[in-house]
């Protein structure tokens, strides 16, 4: 009688996978797991089975690890992100990214890239007294620049004009397509300026030769900042832009929400600019990245002014603001704060009271229209409020005195030997005592001035709406 070897059959537990003999109603493996009845495999099958168990388990363990590193790799990606946007660990601003006017130049709108619109001791003071006059071919509102030995000043004549600073002599004028109410500023031999006819221009200091013009889509009125090698302005189709100052291109801009008056400021590397919105705003100059949204609530159209990163603005109605310019906007802020002050006051338990906005120092009501932008001296800040000239003391917030103008006052007052100088709607370049308020002088002029005074070498230069350009000394 023959005999035959049985083959051995098995059948694979559900839930370890584990083999075990045929007819087995429970697994040996995973204690006691019942097994429903399958076909069972041969030793050969059972082989191929494991085989495949284990590439799918190698195929699966391939999957989680890759999704595990691709979650911490996005994990990661989002605090880098987070940390770039909302800190200075990652990427500081360019702590000397400033430019300023030597002493004796004023060479940019309000003096300096902080918009300090003062100067040092020049050691000689003006009395009051018409060293000469220039008159173009319209009114003047922008704002007179000094440097080498000439003043540049646009007027609504569609001309930029460069003066011999000494005689009030042209040495050359240069038509743009429309008015130039905005302020030049000139930097390596280049004077920078912008027209109502959409356009940036840089010409050669010396000759008036054009180097470059970069065109926008609405008038120019902001005037350009410029440091390093960059060159910041606005215009009125809401864009802030950054350009490189040799060429003309385009470095970065960012939609404002509003016609972009405001000149530009940039301290330590960072531009500070008012905005016709309600906000002013803070950014990385270097690369645009903004990194503060602060809200005035109204509209911002002065330059701020910026006193060891501590950023004043004076809102349109009157209102001052003081922020710390090295703050930063945290993720929607501006969009949760007002949820969450409707429910604190609603006395929802558990919410607390919400913290002021980032970077908020104070905020004082003075009390006054102004479209001037302040100056700031140690410890006290002048402005220009309807038709007054106003010192404030920053420690109480009080008014120290008040100067009568005999007109609104629409120009910035700029300081130098402790004088304040001004222009008036009445016509009146004035000249304050910073410490008192008293008027040391006055020169009248044949229209209003909205023009924003500058002083070198103990001249004072300022525009005039009767279209001329006055040197007092």
């Amino acid at each position: 009688m023959s005999s035959t070897t049985e083959e051995k059959l098995w059948v694979i537990c559900p839930v370890c996978h584990k083999a075990n003999p045929a007819g087995a109603r429970f697994c040996q493996h995973c204690w006691g797991a019942v097994i429903h009845s399958e076909t069972p495999l041969t030793t050969q099958e059972l082989n191929e089975a494991t085989e495949h168990r284990a590439v799918y388990l190698k195929h699966q363990s391939r999957i989680k690890i890759g999704a595990i590193s691709a979650g911490i790799l996005t994990f990661l990606f989002v605090i880098f992100l987070f940390l770039y946007a909302y800190t200075d660990l990652i990427y500081k601003p360019v702590q000397t990214l400033n430019s300023n006017s030597r002493i004796d130049e004023w060479s940019m709108f309000r003096h300096d890239s902080d918009g300090s619109g003062s100067t040092g001791s020049t050691g000689i003071v003006p009395k009051g007294a018409l060293k000469w006059s220039f008159a173009s071919g319209a009114p003047i509102h922008s704002s007179p620049a000094v440097a080498g030995g000439s003043v540049f000043i646009g007027s609504q004549d569609s001309y930029l004009y460069a003066l011999n600073a000494d005689t009030g002599t042209k040495s050359w004028a240069y038509e743009t397509g429309s008015w130039v109410d905005s302020s030049p500023s000139i930097a390596k031999g280049v004077v920078y300026f912008g027209s109502n006819d959409g356009k940036l221009y840089a010409l050669k200091a010396q000759s008036g030769e054009k180097v470059w013009d970069f065109k926008t889509a609405f008038p120019v009125r902001s005037a350009p900042s410029i440091a390093g090698d960059i060159v910041y302005f606005g215009s009125d189709d809401y864009i802030l832009y950054a350009l490189d100052t040799a060429s003309g291109k385009r470095l970065w801009d960012y939609d404002t929400s509003s016609p972009a008056v405001s000149p530009p400021v940039i301290s330590k590397g960072i531009l500070y600019i008012g905005g016709a919105d309600g906000y002013s705003y803070a950014f990385n100059a270097l690369n645009g990245q903004r990194r503060l949204r602060f809200e005035s609530h109204y509209a911002v159209y002065a330059q701020p002014v910026v006193v060891d990163s501590t950023v004043y603005v004076v809102t349109t109605n009157g209102f001052l603001y003081s922020f710390d310019g090295t703050a930063r906007t945290w993720l929607w802020e501006h969009e949760i704060k007002p949820f969450w002050v409707q429910l604190f006051f609603m006395g929802i338990p558990l919410i607390p009271q919400p913290p002021d906005q980032s970077g908020f120092i104070f905020s004082q009501n003075l009390r006054g229209a102004t479209n001037s932008s302040p100056v700031v001296a140690g410890n006290t800040l002048y402005l220009g409020l309807e038709n007054k000239l106003v010192a404030v003391d920053l420690t109480s917030k009080k008014k120290l005195w008040s100067f009568p103008a005999g007109g609104t006052i629409r120009s910035t007052p700029i300081l130098a030997d402790n004088i304040i100088y001004f222009g008036s709607d009445d016509g009146r370049l004035y000249a304050v005592d910073a410490a008192s308020g008293k008027k040391l002088w006055d020169f009248l002029t044949g229209g209003p001035i909205s023009s924003t005074p500058a002083i070198s070498n103990g001249i004072v230069y300022v525009g005039s709406e009767d279209g001329s350009l006055y040197a007092i000394k």
